[in-house]
């Protein structure tokens, strides 16, 4: 106990069989502060740059992945050629948002749509990739395809079907101030999913400010920092402390690698060396991190699977199967190299433990992990303890998914004794088949934030999600935010290893942060009827305290709460009408079983005005309204003035509240005539209806106001459907309810002794 104690103030690491000694000096809790202010958020290009901010909170952000998904809920031509309307032959939208806000990432299958129209803030940009010139001889006569203007889409940035085996992927970021559109000129095989991020306007926390796109190329040392994918991206220097050591296990027992209490600080790189032969092995076995002595493990995970692949089994002597940003895998002639950079801060303790899971080869063949390296790097953590969320590893099995049902890969509220979790969800490394079959990538991703019960988040397919096409044509590939590391079909399968198929996706600049709650989930198949055995391991920041709280809500159709409590007046509005629909989702029912039934709520609409009071909390860092309207009427859009509850308030302008497109869209997919077919004009209406989207009020609008008022002001969007065919319903604006959240500070709770920390 006494070489215990003494060890606890060298900032060294020393591990035997058995015995774990404790690093740091030990710090006073008196110098942790929490802040009453958020943290710096990055926007465009410095969302790269300053990926080591990755764990810090996005106050006023909100996150939306949009595509062209089938809107029946089912996997019509495998998602593809839904667009909310066209205003041309050659101009098909697909996305339609109003900013302020930043495109992060675009995806397509191959090069279908383009020439494609990039429409910032009513510029119109023309976007082609090499393909377009012939697309109907392209794959036979070109090896490598690029974006043009390729000097505005470089590689890393940008990865075409060449390289990923199916799909044209691009994380370039496009800002735009007040809108932006895609729009594709073909539309034969027209499939694409969107990350974007919308800001609250006039937001004074970003890292610059939020401008249009001005067209000019991506800047060298973010080109520079990507191409280091595959390499050591973490700090070093006379700042950062490096433990090392070696590892011994024996077959189901934990081993605790090291605890760390010299504290507060942020581990940047986490490094496991093992012999090749041991290689498959190790990888099952499970890597369990406790930060702050907490009650759970944040990171409780197989090994193979945390750093970013189904197994380690190399089938064709690849140098990675994972060349990731945050997480690699490499292989030498004797060693595997396990790296993870994703940052990961902590304010007094962490505990880093792997358990050996008593495999079968070691079973059979009597081996230990015996001489296994490991490394860990660290640099000091001087901000405010709730800026950042704990890094998690969230592992989740599903041998035998539910009919009709998305599988779960993460809900906070369930994990980790539940409750209110805010922080930001990085991505997944998932198996989606363990028998080669790959016809279960056709189920779509779909995530749902802070209780909206219309996904936030909506692809095209499991594959997309992985950043691939054509399920990668049955090859492995691997990018520094997307890949397929392992598995093959199964007729080309040489062994039982070979059919089991991961994929990762890691968020870099495309975070979707959340305030109280974040459900990611996958279909399993295209129509939620696959009996594959799934199992993934989803990556997110968090620590269990808000930062968006519900502070009001009613309902426009009682009259009591409606005209008594929030003071309800709409002069132009209809009367209440009762619609039985469904939010959209999955497939409502397998032939005779019923997944999702009907809803009934009353909801009315107006061409005018409505103003109603809601109650807020007053220490807030701005406002997020939710609405609940009926999604028949196309093209939803209206002005949104605030003032406070009070004498002589004036109204101040926010801006437009627009939710394009509606349960109606217009399908094209001219199958017989091939890439270069003429444009159609099929009408497809899904039975959902009922929508929820969200609107941010800015901090300077809304701190210090109890109770707020709300002018929604309807403007006209006069739009056909396709040339000459106007949409089922007019445009005009329909509300059931509203919600209003508060945006907060979350704060953070530690664990095992009384902790009074400053305000900063």
């Amino acid at each position: 106990m006494k070489i215990r104690m003494a060890l606890l103030f060298l900032p060294i690491v020393l591990i035997v069989v058995g015995w774990t000694t404790e690093i740091g000096y030990g710090t006073d809790a008196s110098v942790l502060v929490q802040s009453n202010e958020p943290p710096v958020i990055p926007i465009g290009l410095d969302a790269y740059r300053m990926w080591d901010r990755l764990c810090y909170h996005r106050i006023g952000v909100r996150a939306y992945m949009r595509s062209t998904y089938d809107r029946e809920g089912n996997n019509r031509t495998a998602d593809a050629s839904h667009f909310l309307y066209q205003e041309s032959d050659d101009f098909s939208v697909s996305l339609d948002v109003k900013g302020p806000g930043v495109l992060y990432f675009k995806r397509t299958n191959h090069w279908h749509g383009s020439p494609w129209h990039y429409e910032v803030d009513g510029e119109d940009f023309i976007v082609t990739e090499t393909a377009t010139a012939d697309p109907v001889n392209a794959k036979k006569t070109l090896k490598e395809t690029t974006y043009i203007p390729e000097e505005l889409f470089p590689n890393p940035l940008t990865w075409t079907w060449s390289t990923t085996k199916g799909a044209d992927l691009m994380w370039v970021p496009l800002p735009f101030e007040e809108s932006f559109r895609i729009a594709y000129s073909r539309t034969f095989y027209g499939t694409g999913y969107y990350i974007y991020h919308i800001f609250s306007p006039e937001m004074k926390h970003l890292s610059r400010p939020l401008k249009s796109w001005d067209k000019t190329s991506p800047q060298s040392d973010v080109l520079e920092l990507l191409n280091r994918s595959g390499r050591d991206i973490a700090p070093t220097g006379k700042d950062v402390r490096t433990y090392t050591g070696t590892l011994q296990m024996e077959p189901y027992e934990w081993t605790t690698i090291a605890e760390l209490t010299e504290a507060p600080v942020t581990i940047r790189a986490l490094k496991l060396t093992i012999p090749r032969e041991k290689a498959y092995a190790f990888g099952q076995c499970r890597l369990r991190v406790t930060w702050d002595h907490r009650w759970h493990a944040s990171i409780d995970a197989p090994i193979d699977l945390f750093f970013g692949a189904g197994h380690l089994y190399n089938n064709n002597n690849r140098e990675y199967l994972v060349k990731g940003f945050p997480s690699v895998i490499r292989y030498d002639s004797e060693h595997v190299y396990l790296s993870c950079y994703w940052p990961m801060p902590f304010f007094r303790h962490a505990k880093i433990e792997i358990q050996s899971t008593g495999h079968t080869m070691v079973e059979r063949e009597g081996l230990a992990f015996k001489d296994m390296k490991w490394e860990i790097r660290t640099e000091e953590f001087d901000g405010p303890v709730n800026h950042v969320g704990y890094f998690h590893a969230t592992y989740s099995d599903h041998p035998e998914p539910a009919l009709g049902r998305d599988m779960i890969f993460l809900d906070t509220s369930q994990v980790e004794g539940g409750g209110h979790w805010s922080g930001n969800f990085v991505g997944m490394s998932w198996i989606f088949t363990r028998n080669g079959y790959l016809p279960t990538l056709e189920g779509d991703p779909r995530f749902f934030f802070d209780g909206s019960r219309t996904p936030q988040a909506w692809g095209t397919g499991t594959e997309e999600w992985g950043g691939g096409g054509d399920y990668w044509g049955g090859r492995n590939m691997t990018l520094p935010f997307a890949g397929h590391p392992v598995g093959t079909r199964k007729k080309d399968a040489k062994n039982q290893n070979d059919l089991i198929n991961s994929a990762y996706r890691f968020l870099i600049a495309d975070i979707f942060p959340f305030g109280n709650r974040a459900v990611i989930g996958l279909e399993h198949g295209g129509t939620n009827t696959s009996t594959e055995h799934y199992s993934g391991v989803v990556y997110w920041y968090g620590i269990d305290s808000p930062s968006l709280v519900l502070t009001d809500h009613f309902h426009c159709c009682d009259e009591k709460v409606e005209i008594r409590e929030h003071e309800y007046t709409s002069p132009t509005a209809s009367q209440p009408y009762t619609l039985v629909s469904r939010y959209e989702w999955g497939p409502d029912h397998q032939g005779a079983r019923m997944h999702f039934p009907a809803e009934q709520d009353d909801v009315r609409t107006m061409k005018g005005t409505s103003q109603f009071k809601m109650r807020l909390d007053p220490d807030n860092l701005g406002v997020m309204l939710r609405r609940k309207f009926d999604y028949l009427y196309p093209n939803q859009c209206a002005r949104v003035s605030v003032r406070p509850d009070q004498a002589d308030a004036e109204w101040q302008y926010v801006g437009l509240w627009y939710t394009a497109g509606s349960n109606t869209c217009v399908y094209s997919y001219p199958r017989s005539e091939g890439e270069l077919g003429k444009t159609q004009h099929t009408i497809i209406t899904g039975n959902r209806r009922w929508r929820e989207e969200e609107f941010l009020i800015p901090r300077h609008l809304t701190e210090g106001v109890k109770r707020l008022e709300i002018k929604i002001e309807h403007v006209p969007i006069n739009r056909a459907l396709f040339p000459s065919h106007p949409f089922p319903a007019e445009s005009i604006w329909s509300e059931s309810r509203y919600w209003a959240y508060c945006y907060k500070m979350p704060r953070v709770t530690l664990a095992t002794r009384d902790w009074n920390a400053k305000d900063k």
